[in-house]
């Protein structure tokens, strides 16, 4: 069975890609990234405004393991 990952990626290349959840079916992680959250330019979280802040526009995606 093919399964994907979470993976946060950031417009500026000073910061390396993280991947946040693992292990995901495909529609599991395309619910995931539904999520107002998933996106420095939509999220409503203190702690999405300070990653912004320290480091720059970012993004949530999925990609297959």
């Amino acid at each position: 069975m093919t399964t994907y990952k979470i993976v946060r990626m950031y417009f500026n290349d000073e910061h390396d890609d993280e991947t946040i959840e693992t292990g995901l079916t495909e529609a599991e992680a395309r619910a995931y990234c539904r999520n107002l959250d998933c996106s420095s330019k939509t999220c409503q979280t203190a702690e999405g405004a300070q990653r912004t802040q320290e480091k720059g526009a970012w993004f949530e995606g999925y990609d297959e393991e």
